[in-house]
C-alpha cells in the first residue's frame, strides 16, 4: 500500500533538459539496493553535488525555491535509456509525486506508473507554455487533480492528460499491481474452489 493519489497542489521544479536518460536520473552505482527509503538523496547525484561531494549550487533541485517541489517538469523525451524501476523509485523518495513532460520513454512511463509516479504527457505548445510560466513566475503552483484527469494553472486555466483506466484506479486506491490481485483473493479463493470440482 502506498500514500492514494487523490490531488496535489504544489510548486513545480523546472528542468528544462531533454533526453534525460535513467542514469542521469539514478546512476548505475547506486542500483545494488534493493530498499527505496534513502535512495532520493541520489536522485540526480551527478548533477546534483560537486567532486568533493558539497551540494552543486548551479543545479535546480538545490534551488531553495523548489524545496518541497512535488511536481517535475522536464524536458522531453524524460526518463529514455535503461530500464530500471529505481529511477522512479528515486523520484519518489525524493518527494516528487507528478512528472511532466512532453514525451516518456515507454518502460520509464510504466515503472513511474508501477511506482505511485504519475507521468504527465502533454502537448509540446502546453509545454513550452508552462516552462515559460515558471520562468515569469519560479514559485507559481499547478494542482493535479487525478479523478478528473485535469492540471489547473494559478490562471484558472487547465488542461487534460491521458491516463489508462487501471493505473487511475492502482493510484486513487494507493495499491500497485500485487495490491490490486490481493483485492481479489476472495474471488481468486472461489474461483479456485470452483475449479476443483
Amino acid at each position: 500500500m502506498t500514500e492514494k493519489f487523490t490531488s496535489i497542489t504544489s510548486k513545480v521544479m523546472p528542468l528544462p533538459v531533454n533526453d534525460i536518460d535513467t542514469d542521469q536520473i539514478i546512476p548505475a552505482r547506486f542500483l545494488k539496493v534493493t530498499d527505496k527509503a534513502g535512495i532520493g538523496k541520489n536522485l540526480f547525484c551527478d548533477w546534483r553535488y560537486l567532486p568533493d561531494g558539497n551540494p552543486n549550487p548551479a543545479f535546480i533541485i538545490n534551488d531553495v525555491r523548489y524545496k518541497n517541489a512535488s511536481i517535475l517538469l522536464a524536458g522531453d523525451n524524460f526518463g529514455c535509456g535503461s530500464s530500471r524501476e529505481h529511477a522512479p523509485w528515486a523520484l519518489v523518495d525524493h518527494g516528487f509525486k507528478a512528472v511532466i513532460s512532453s514525451s516518456f520513454a515507454d518502460i520509464f512511463y510504466n515503472n513511474a506508473l508501477k511506482n505511485s509516479l504519475l507521468p504527465i504527457k502533454v502537448d509540446p505548445e502546453i509545454h513550452e507554455m508552462l516552462f515559460h510560466l515558471l520562468e515569469e513566475v519560479p514559485q507559481a503552483e499547478l494542482t493535479i487533480d487525478l479523478v478528473n484527469q485535469t492540471v489547473s494553472l494559478p490562471t484558472g486555466d487547465s488542461f487534460k492528460f491521458p491516463l489508462d483506466a487501471f493505473s487511475k484506479h492502482c493510484l486513487l486506491d494507493g495499491i500497485d499491481e500485487m495490491g490490486y490481485l490481493m483485492k481479489l483473493q476472495d474471488k481468486i479463493e472461489q474461483f479456485e474452489k470452483g475449479c476443483e470440482k
